[in-house]
């Protein structure tokens, strides 16, 4: 009894396991709908090739493993506690207004605008996080870390797929995603669109690449006779 009564501590949440229809689609289109989750966030812009856009994935991470191991410390857990494995990295992609005015196709990586971010469990809450930040930044002083936010984010109705290979072959996934949303009656929302990168760029070639692609979609306008 004594066992079951503390099976939480014993237990890991492995998003890989526990979350599949989220995190490990299929290799086609699919319909999904995504709930409200808890992120740690930073903005940014310009080409994800930069200095600037590793120095906000680093910061991310010290504060995705800070949370982690710092709660594992905890004398006092917070409600609901159980070990966990980090979750992706992911992106939310858009380009800037004024690549937008004169849009013909193209994007240029220059004009790109992103909000990186990893989903925190529900356990964690703002004020656990600004006190888990204060104690990262006294022993890594990143800049950056002043610019990771604490949000709640929901996107509702989406299509997603799992892409396969090179980034810059995404517009043929996200052809594949249109196609099918048209056919279930469904207007993709808007060009921004998400990314869950399942491996790290930074260890495997291009053609290994496993990146969720997801867009958020309603219902069509149904014509008044």
């Amino acid at each position: 009894m004594a066992k079951d009564a503390h099976c939480s501590a014993d237990f890991k949440h492995e998003w890989r396991k526990h979350e599949k229809a989220l995190y490990l689609p299929k290799n086609k289109p699919e319909v999904a709908e995504v709930p409200a989750f808890k992120f740690i966030t930073v903005k940014g812009e310009g080409n994800p090739g930069n200095e600037a856009f590793s120095e906000c994935v680093a910061a991310l991470y010290s504060l995705a493993y800070g949370l982690k191991m710092n709660l594992k410390k905890m004398a006092n857990e917070p409600a609901g506690y159980t070990d966990y494995t980090v979750y992706p990295l992911e992106g939310l992609w858009d380009i800037n207004e004024q690549a937008k005015k004169s849009f013909k196709g193209t994007i240029n990586k220059d004009d790109l605008v992103y909000t990186l971010m990893i989903r925190q469990p529900d356990f964690i809450d703002e004020s656990l996080f600004n006190e888990i930040k204060a104690l990262v930044k006294m022993k890594n002083p990143s800049p950056r870390l002043s610019s990771v936010s604490f949000e709640t984010l929901v996107e509702g109705p989406c299509i997603q797929m799992l892409h396969l290979g090179p980034f810059e072959d995404e517009p043929l996934s996200f052809s594949q995603m249109e196609n099918f949303a048209e056919n279930e009656g469904l207007n993709r929302i808007s060009k921004q669109h998400r990314e869950i990168y399942l491996t790290d760029a930074r260890r495997v070639s291009p053609e290994k690449y496993k990146t969720v692609l997801r867009f958020q979609v309603e219902p069509k306008a149904i014509a008044q006779v």
